[in-house]
Formats: C-alpha cells, structure tokens, sequence
C-alpha cells in the first residue's frame, strides 16, 4: 500500500489515444475552453450546473488555473482532450472525488457541442479508465449521471462499467427537479474482463 502523500505521486500528465491527445489543463487554455462552453451553452446548460451563464474569457482562464494547480497537488485531475489532427480542444474530462487510501475515482465528462456524437467522450473515458486502473492502481472508479441524462449513460455502458444502483431523490438536478442518480462502477475484475473482450475483438478483425 502506498502511504506517500498524494502530492509526492509521479505519473504522466498527458497521454494519447487513437484520435485523441489528452492532458492536464495549462495556464492559457481559456480561450479554447471559454469558446468552447460559449457555442455549446444550449448543450450543457440541462446538465451541468458551471454551465446556466456564458462565463467571460476571465473566469475561464481562472478555472483553468484552478484546476491546474488541484493536478499538481493530486486534489482533483482534470484533463483537457484535443483532436489530434487538428489539436482543437473538444472537451474535458477528468478523474475527481478521489480518495487515494483506496485508491478511488470519478470520471465526469462533457463534450463540445459540434463534436457530439463522434464518440471522442467515449474514446476518452476509455483512455482515462485504461489510465486509472493500469497507471494510478485504481481499485474502483465510478460514472455517475443523471438517469435522465441518456448520453452520458450510454457512455459508461459502452464501456463496461456496471449500473450498481440508483439513488432515487438524491440531489436537486440543474432544473431544481429532484435527481434519481445513475451509479455505474468497475474495479480491477470489472477492467480484466473488459481488456479481454477487447483484445479478442480485436483479434476477430
């Protein structure tokens, strides 16, 4: 067991995946991430309670330089998913809530709007599970939604995680209706499995 302080934990702050190059936010990302959340406000607003105002560029950059300096603590570990052609920011996504004792995570997730429906969040959460579980040594990570939020369930069901339960009335949801909360889970058999399917898949084509 590794007793160290979560600050003192070296790991990689970027990594790649077929279309997609993924880091840690950097100071100056807030000009994409500002224009992104902007033209994609109509998308996210339902969802996502950071996005029920257009934020000014600021505010952004700030954000961005908040959670810059929660990955280099180990606090939070946000990261910033650009298309490798292009290298235009197309999202974020991150591994939050962790508790290193176990260790323990949550994947949150959301997508630029003229993006959707590309399967970049589904490649990226795939990424990020490879990386929680095969880098960080996670022994469960979560995806947690709102049962209404159909796309976003979609995504961690396409990925293997396993619906654990839902909690009814948990939360007052962005539209101040009371939320039934989606807990999907997986943890190291959970990830084998999956890695074993995926490589006989692989295998067939």
């Amino acid at each position: 067991m590794d007793y160290s302080p979560p600050i003192l934990k070296d790991f990689p702050h970027k990594f790649e995946t077929e279309r997609l190059f993924i880091r840690l936010p950097l100071p100056g990302d807030g000009k994409y991430v500002n224009e992104a959340i902007v033209e994609s406000m109509d998308h996210l607003r339902p969802w996502m309670n950071w996005a029920q105002y257009p934020p000014t560029l600021e505010e952004t950059e700030i954000k961005v330089r908040q959670a810059y300096c929660r990955f280099l603590e180990r606090l939070d570990l946000r990261f910033h998913l650009f298309e490798k052609e292009t290298m235009e920011f197309i999202g974020s996504s991150g591994l939050h809530r962790i508790d290193w004792s176990i260790p323990r995570f949550e994947i949150g997730y959301w997508c630029r709007v003229n993006k959707v429906g590309k399967g970049y969040i589904t490649e990226a959460v795939r990424g990020l599970t490879v990386f929680a579980f095969e880098i960080l040594g996670a022994k469960r990570v979560e995806i947690r939604c709102d049962e209404r939020n159909v796309r976003s369930r979609k995504v961690a069901e396409r990925l293997g995680y396993r619906l654990e339960g839902v909690l009814r009335n948990h939360r007052l949801a962005v539209d101040n209706r009371l939320e039934n909360t989606c807990v999907y889970a997986m943890i190291p058999e959970d990830f084998r499995l999956q890695s074993i399917r995926q490589l006989a898949a692989d295998a067939s084509q």
